[in-house]
This record gives C-alpha cells, sequence and structure tokens, in this order.
C-alpha cells in the first residue's frame, strides 16, 4: 500500500538550500506532475517566479518543495505533465508517497490565495501550514476530506460492487465520503444502505491511506451482512453481488498501492 517512507521528515519551514544543493522538485500543473519524458523523474532544476516554491519535507536527506503552474503552461523540452495515477509502478513507490502530499499542499496554496470571506489577499503564517487574510483574521489550513471504504462479509463471502463513475472498471469495496456533523461508523451504514440496500453490524477498522485526489484521506473497515437483499443505485453502482469460495472473482483492485486491494486480498474467500 502507498505509505509515505519511514526516513521522510515533513517541513513547514524552507531550510538552508545552501545545505540541499540539489532538492526535489514537484511541480505541478493542476493534477499533473512535472516528469522527464523518457525516465518518470523530476526535473532537477526549475525556476518558477520567487518565493513560489513550498516546504514539503525532506526524503532520504533531500530537500522536497512543491509549487504549482498555471492550467495553460506547456512544458519544457524533454519534459511532460503527468498525473500522479499514471505514475503508479512507474516512479518509486516512497516518491510518488511525497508527490501526493506534496500535489495537495501545492493544491492548497493554489486555492487559498484569496480569502474566502473578503477576498483579500492571503498571506502565509511562518512555522504553520496555515494561511491567514490580514484583512477579517480569516484563516485556512490544508482541507483534508474524509472518505471511508467497507468490505461486506457475509459468512465466506464478500460484496464487491462495480462503481459507474471509477476511472477503472474494477469491482472494488463500497466507499463513500463523511459528510458534516456525521461520525465514521454512521457514514459506513449510511452509504451501505444507500448504495445497495444492506444493513451492516460489527464495523471493523483495518487501516487508512492517504488519498490525494484531491484532498482525501481513506479509512477502511470490514462489516458483517445483517439484513435486506442487494438494491443497488442505479446513480453510482453498475452492479454488485456476492463472491464466494469456488466463484470467480471479478477483477478487483491489485495490491501495493491502494487500500482497497490490500483490504479485498486480506479477505478474500478461501476455498
Amino acid at each position: 500500500m502507498l505509505k509515505t517512507p519511514p526516513s521522510f521528515v515533513p517541513l513547514l519551514t524552507a531550510p538552508d538550500l545552501a545545505e540541499h544543493p540539489a532538492p526535489l522538485n514537484f511541480v505541478f500543473r493542476g493534477d499533473e506532475l512535472l516528469v522527464r519524458q523518457d525516465a518518470a523523474e523530476l526535473p532537477a532544476a526549475f525556476e518558477p517566479v520567487p518565493d513560489a516554491f513550498l516546504p514539503v519535507g525532506v526524503l532520504e536527506g533531500r530537500y522536497a518543495r512543491a509549487t504549482w503552474l498555471a492550467r495553460e503552461a506547456v512544458a519544457p523540452e524533454g519534459f511532460e505533465f503527468r498525473k500522479l495515477r499514471s505514475l503508479f509502478g512507474v516512479m518509486d513507490e516512497g516518491l510518488v508517497a511525497v508527490a501526493g502530499r506534496a500535489y495537495q499542499i501545492a493544491e492548497w496554496a493554489r486555492t487559498h490565495r484569496f480569502c474566502g470571506a473578503c477576498a483579500t489577499p492571503t498571506e502565509r503564517v511562518a512555522g504553520e501550514r496555515c494561511a491567514r487574510c490580514p484583512a477579517c483574521g480569516m484563516v485556512a489550513y490544508p482541507r483534508i476530506s474524509p472518505a471511508m471504504m467497507v468490505l461486506i462479509k457475509k459468512g465466506e463471502a464478500v460484496l464487491l460492487a462495480r462503481h459507474l463513475h471509477h476511472p477503472a472498471q474494477f469491482f472494488t469495496a463500497l466507499a463513500g465520503f463523511v459528510e458534516a456533523g456525521e461520525s465514521i461508523e454512521e457514514t459506513v451504514h449510511r452509504e451501505v444502505y444507500e448504495e445497495v440496500g444492506l444493513r451492516v453490524r460489527d464495523v471493523a477498522y483495518f487501516g487508512s491511506q492517504p488519498w490525494p485526489f484531491p484532498h482525501s484521506l481513506m479509512l477502511a473497515f470490514t462489516a458483517e451482512y445483517e439484513s435486506g437483499e442487494i438494491r443497488v443505485d442505479e446513480n453510482e453502482i453498475a452492479e454488485a453481488g456476492w463472491f464466494g469460495p469456488g466463484d470467480v472473482m471479478p477483477k478487483y483492485p491489485p495490491r501495493g498501492f491502494s487500500i482497497a486491494g490490500e483490504l479485498i486480498h486480506a479477505h478474500l474467500p478461501r476455498g
């Protein structure tokens, strides 16, 4: 599963560049990262407008920093902009994980240049990941949107669904975002009932993963089937079904980068 390497140390303030002469430059255009065309490597040098880089951290002794460019920006010769998803399995896993963090920081900076209350240009607060309005005092921190994923078990079988709007046509666990005023457990019960019409019990935590598309934190669970017949929400789910021992498993997310693959693999029907 895609995780930030243990060697990574977050930074809120840029270090002395004399001590870090070869920084890792994460340069984004929207949700696309600038990389070399021939090797999917970061640019060794990149000079946007002064002070445009934001500190991300130190990865294996190298300073990692992020910036963003306008949507119409053109990649320098020999480089291209690539979606983060397309770098899974191509770029080093630890580097992709830090790229996800860098993207969320750059996107926060891009979308909080002005106060959302009075439109005054914001200022960055020293020593914090915070944008503050000098006129009205409103503050804005990087947004994190919690979401849940749940694999429902019924005896030896598991429920897998194919989502209408998922870019890959995998069968996977159910998922949904937490609504305002809702606990994560309430989200599990609500989303399960809304998407497939089932009631569940014994919700148990499995693990979590930051998911920078664009700024989510995925919390994965298992749950036991309690009652109901599958009734799919046709606005969200293309099809759903139980898969148990002896059944041919549909195509589901692979292990490695996604917590969905880890969750399903850990509970595959045996036999």
